[in-house]
C-alpha cells in the first residue's frame, strides 16, 4: 500500500495517533517522544512519504547535507574538488549544495545564510572571500580547502614545496629566466601566496633572472584571458630571445598562455618552458600535455570530509562543552611532468 502521495490523515490512521501529533513531528520533533517519533519513522518509510524526506530527516535531528562555496566554476580545480567531493557519498553518506560567489562578498554572506537556513551540518569553504575569523563565528562546523585558515580547519596542498619543486624543473631545463604568474592579493596568509614564496626561494638559490607578475580578480573567465594576454605580451616585449621559464599558479592559467602562444606562433616556441599547478584533468587535455605540480585532490577532499564529520560528531555530543580548536592539515605535492618542460 505504499503511496508517495501520502497525507497526514494517512500517517495517522497507519500510527493511531492524531494528525496534530503527526504535524508536530515534523514542526516541533522535540515535543514528541523518541519512542513516538521512531513509529511515525517507521509509517513514512511504509508509506513511501519520500515528499518530506527533508522534513523527516529534520526530525530525526541529522540533514545531511554540506554545503561548499567555490570562488568559480571556470578554474578547473574546483571542477576537481566538487567532482571528488560527490564521489564521497558511499563513504560518508552526505549530499551537497554548491553555490559559486564569483568574488562577492554580499553574495557569499547570503549564500552562506540560505546554506544556514537549510539546517546544513557543515559547510566547505574554498572561496577565499569572506575572512575565516567571520567565519569561524557562524557557529556550524567548517573546513577550508586552499584558503586563509587561520580560525578555522583546514586541508592544503603543501604550496611552498609544490612551487619550489615546478621552479627547479624550470631550472634544471636551462631556463635563462623565470617568470611566475599569480592572481594578486594582500594577504600572505593564504596557500596560494606560499606558490610565490617558493618560487622565490630557489629562484635566490640559484642566483637566475626572476619576475613575479600578478593580475588582478577577474570577472569571467574572458576577463581571465585578456589579463594573461597582456601579461604575455609584456614577457614577449621584455625578454626577446631568452629561454623563458613560466611557472603558472594553476593549470587553468597555464593552459591560457599556451592556447595564447599556439594563436601567435602555431606552436610551443622553443624558447618557452610552462608548467602549471593542479594535475587537473585539463593540464592532459591542452593542446600539449602540461607539466604541473599535481595536487592529491582525492586525499584533500577526503581529508576535509574526515575533518568535518568529525567536528559534526562533536557538536553532537551532549557532554561536549567546547569547540575543539582548528586542525591544519598539509598534503604532498606530486610533480608531473609532461610535454612543456
Amino acid at each position: 500500500m505504499a503511496n508517495s502521495n501520502a497525507t497526514y490523515q494517512d500517517i495517522a490512521n497507519y500510527t493511531g495517533f492524531s494528525k496534530t501529533t503527526i504535524s508536530r513531528y515534523f514542526n516541533r520533533p522535540e515535543s514528541v517522544t523518541e519512542e513516538n517519533r521512531e513509529k511515525i519513522s517507521h509509517a513514512l518509510e511504509v508509506l513511501n512519504y519520500q515528499s518530506n524526506k527533508v522534513a523527516r530527516i529534520l526530525a530525526r535531528g541529522r540533514t545531511e547535507f554540506i554545503g561548499i562555496i567555490v570562488p568559480n566554476m571556470y578554474m578547473s580545480f574546483y571542477d576537481e574538488i566538487l567532482d571528488q567531493f560527490l564521489k564521497t557519498y558511499d563513504k560518508y553518506g552526505y549530499k551537497f549544495i554548491v553555490f559559486s560567489s564569483n568574488g562577492n562578498e554580499e553574495s557569499e554572506r547570503q549564500y552562506i545564510s540560505e546554506l544556514l537556513s537549510y539546517h546544513v551540518e557543515g559547510l566547505v569553504m574554498l572561496s577565499h572571500t569572506i575572512p575565516s575569523f567571520e567565519l569561524s563565528s557562524y557557529g556550524v562546523p567548517i573546513v577550508g580547502i586552499e584558503r586563509e585558515d587561520l580560525y578555522i580547519s583546514s586541508v592544503n596542498t603543501d604550496n611552498l614545496e609544490g612551487a619550489a619543486q615546478a621552479t627547479r624543473l624550470l631550472c634544471d631545463a636551462g631556463c635563462e629566466v623565470l617568470l611566475h604568474i599569480n592572481k594578486e592579493g594582500d594577504d600572505d596568509r593564504t596557500p596560494a601566496h606560499r606558490r610565490i614564496d617558493g618560487f622565490l626561494k630557489v629562484c635566490r638559490e640559484r642566483n637566475i633572472t626572476h619576475r613575479v607578475f600578478t593580475y588582478g580578480q577577474e570577472s569571467d573567465y574572458q576577463d581571465l584571458q585578456q589579463r594573461i594576454t597582456v601579461l604575455v605580451d609584456d614577457i614577449l616585449t621584455t625578454w626577446p630571445g631568452w629561454k623563458k621559464g613560466l611557472f603558472c599558479s594553476s593549470d587553468s592559467i597555464a593552459n591560457i598562455v599556451l592556447n595564447d602562444l599556439f594563436r601567435r606562433f602555431g606552436q610551443l616556441p622553443p624558447d618557452f618552458r610552462i608548467i602549471g599547478f593542479d594535475g587537473s584533468s585539463l593540464a592532459d587535455q591542452s593542446v600539449l600535455p602540461l607539466s604541473t605540480v599535481e595536487q592529491q585532490v582525492d586525499q584533500l577532499v577526503d581529508s576535509a570530509m574526515d575533518l568535518l564529520v568529525s567536528q559534526i560528531r562533536e557538536r553532537k555530543e551532549p557532554e561536549q562543552n567546547s569547540v575543539s580548536e582548528p586542525v591544519h592539515r598539509t598534503i604532498a605535492p606530486v610533480l608531473r611532468q609532461g610535454a612543456t618542460v
